[in-house]
């Protein structure tokens, strides 16, 4: 599991398409197939430790939480922050307060920018 921070501070100026005040913060490439999923966890919520079918981006829009990865050690994220999380990982997600995430799933994922 990596960290991803994906806050403005991260980002790139986005130069083409006669962009104005717009920019972009690499998190990753990939092929296979593809899911990308809003992840709503109420107050307590978890998700109890298991391998990852596919590689995984887990980014939190809103709110605060924890990620594991297979040493079982929660790290704190929030929002404009997330995780890396490779196929064949075992991993855990929760909040204590609730928390929003996007998670995006490839056969084939990496991460573009660790932390």
């Amino acid at each position: 599991m990596e960290l991803v921070d994906f806050s403005a501070t991260r980002a790139i100026s986005i130069t083409g398409y006669a962009s104005r005040g717009a920019s972009v913060v690499p998190l990753g490439h990939g092929s296979g197939t593809g899911h990308v999923y809003a992840v709503h966890m109420g107050a307590g919520g978890e998700i109890a430790p298991h391998a990852a079918g596919f590689g995984q981006l887990f980014l939190v829009v809103a709110g605060a939480g924890w990620v594991s990865g297979a040493d079982g050690v929660r790290v704190p994220v929030a929002t404009g922050a997330g995780a890396y999380i490779p196929r064949g990982e075992v991993h855990a997600k929760g909040s204590a307060s609730g928390m929003t995430a996007i998670m995006v799933q490839l056969t084939e994922l990496h991460a573009a920018t660790p932390v």
